[in-house]
């Protein structure tokens, strides 16, 4: 499995444009298979900063999620909404443990 964490931003001012197309991606990212997880989350003391968490069953799954029409969508959409700063980063996880 692989996990994604990470953050980006928008302007303070672009964000609540912005909303609509999180949440499309979010749900279309979602229905795909190898998903296990995505969403993303507004910082409560940092307004346009958004933290990325994403799971998927594998490195195969998250490279075809980045060729996907709404990826490749949403990335061009995002540059015009003034998107900068991403800094994401996969991790391979081991076992699962409860805490």
């Amino acid at each position: 499995m692989l996990l994604v964490l990470g953050q980006f931003r928008f302007p303070p001012e672009r964000v609540e444009e912005a909303k609509p197309a999180m949440e499309e991606i979010i749900a279309q990212s979602r229905q795909e298979p190898g998903c296990i997880g995505y969403s993303y989350s507004e910082d409560i003391c940092e307004p346009g900063l958004f933290h990325v968490t994403e799971a998927w069953t594998s490195h195969e799954s998250l490279m075809r999620h980045f060729t996907t029409p709404h990826m490749q969508a949403w990335t061009e959409l995002r540059e015009t909404l003034g998107f900068h700063d991403r800094d994401v980063t996969a991790y391979e996880v081991g076992a699962e443990q409860a805490l």
